[in-house]
């Protein structure tokens, strides 16, 4: 890792703290005034992440842009974290939403939207058959769910460091002995998670035969390349060894696309030529509207439907209330007809490799030994070389850098992912946009070695 000068670097934070404050007087008093009634003043724990004294509250979104209370627009590299990877409030999916909720936005009957939506993500992804849920959290819950039931075993096998929404069997990473401990940050696991899970470094296969060879693991659940940690790739032959390995000792394999789905319309799935017996994707395919997906082979499919068939589906552990509803099918289905196409995708790959050139220009021309990463139309750049594996990335992670790093965009008008230096391109953004990062990530660049 580069060495910063920290006394620099605290001269130019502090500097950057108070042109936050004075951007901002609006969102700072409603900072204040949430803090009366909200849980630290933010309706959701994660807006608690965002650098700055207090968080900016929105006024509006459009497209790839947005703006505050107070009027500041800003160009916005995060879309909700790929919640509206399509851009935001576009016209076609509003249109649909708009007209569903007049005709009623949920009664617990299917609808020939949800037919349609099955049957094209079943085009996109390859696995024929699908249920529904209202949030990626809760498709993985639910697949965990089946694995157990069919397999008859206990564990769960996932990636050091890997994120699956707030899946208790998930929030773990390997400690030096690589037992499975809790993830720092997770509260109240029902019970400790070396119970239920079983963890593997990403891009260890023999690590992964070892674990697989106790015989107490049900499924293996997988980003194809981990996001939470930041964009860690595959190694070749990494995916295809995990695929052989899994079928080998009669693990369910399951891929969770939810991010990934920046690599192109069937996600990394579809462009590594995986062959999961599961997948998940949530999040972006409503548009905004709160929904994910589940796919299955037509195996298990069949072991599902007999489960299900009875009187006491309702407490089977899968489902909802409010999952599958006709607003949400309406919604995924404006989605996948207007967005998330391949002609969009060739656009915003290409962009993304567009931002990838400018910040890699400007460190190699100051001779920093900073790297980037790129997946689809997602990419972000690291304060150390790439990172092989999850704990080397957690190991590259500098709090106080990075924070300054997004700082110092945002009072420029650029909203990057509060988790790490990461940007992801919609249809809606262009070159100016782009260029309007390199430009304000080599000037970041210059202030910290002023």
């Amino acid at each position: 890792m580069d060495v910063i000068d920290r006394q620099s670097l605290a001269r130019a934070m502090a500097a950057e703290e108070q042109k936050f404050v004075d951007l901002h007087p609006k969102s700072q008093r409603a900072y204040g005034a949430a803090k009366e009634s909200l849980i630290g003043g933010v309706p959701m724990p994660w807006m608690k992440r965002w650098a700055g004294p207090f968080p900016i509250s929105i006024h509006q979104a459009s497209g790839a842009r947005f703006t505050d209370i107070d009027g500041n627009e800003f160009v916005d590299f995060c879309l909700g974290d790929t919640g509206s990877m399509t851009g935001h409030a576009v016209k076609e999916i509003n249109a649909a939403i708009v007209q569903q909720l007049e005709r009623g936005s949920t009664t617990m009957l299917p609808s020939t939207d949800a037919t349609w939506v099955g049957n094209e993500l079943a085009r996109r992804f390859g696995l024929p058959k699908w249920h529904f849920s209202i949030s990626a959290t809760d498709a993985n819950r639910f697949v965990l769910r089946i694995a157990r039931h069919i397999t008859k075993r206990p564990k769960v096998l996932v990636h050091d460091w890997c994120y699956h929404g707030t899946v208790d069997e998930a929030l773990v990473i390997a400690d030096s002995e690589m037992k499975t401990v809790s993830r720092d940050g997770a509260i109240g696991p029902q019970v400790h998670p070396s119970l239920t899970t079983r963890v593997v470094p990403f891009n260890d296969l023999p690590n992964l035969e070892r674990q697989l060879s106790f015989g107490d693991v049900a499924c293996m659940l997988i980003e194809p390349a981990l996001t939470n940690i930041g964009i860690v790739l595959p190694e070749p032959g990494y995916l295809e060894g995990v695929r052989k390995l899994t079928r080998k000792h009669g693990v369910i394999l399951i891929v969770d696309e939810t991010h990934t789905i920046c690599a192109g319309p069937g996600g990394a799935t579809k462009l590594w030529n995986l062959d999961p017996d599961i997948l998940v994707i949530g999040k972006t395919i409503g548009g905004g509207i709160p929904v994910a997906a589940y796919g299955v082979t037509h195996e298990i499919a069949r072991q599902i439907a007999i489960s299900l068939d009875g009187h006491d589906a309702d407490v089977s552990g899968l489902g909802g209330t409010l999952a599958g509803s006709v607003l949400a099918m309406a919604a995924v289905r404006a989605t996948l007809t207007n967005a998330l196409l391949p002609s969009q995708f060739d656009k915003t790959i290409a962009l993304a490799e567009r931002w990838t050139q400018g910040v890699e220009r400007a460190v190699q021309a100051r001779k920093m030994n900073w790297s980037v990463q790129r997946l689809g139309c997602r990419a972000e750049y690291w304060f150390t070389s790439s990172p092989k594996n999850g704990a080397e990335a957690a190991a590259g992670v500098d709090p106080d850098l990075e924070t300054f790093m997004h700082l110092f965009a945002l009072n420029r008008g650029i909203l990057l992912t509060p988790f790490h230096n990461m940007a992801l391109i919609s249809p809606f953004h262009d070159e100016r946009d782009i260029d309007l990062h390199t430009e304000v990530f080599t000037q970041s660049l210059d202030a910290l070695h002023d």
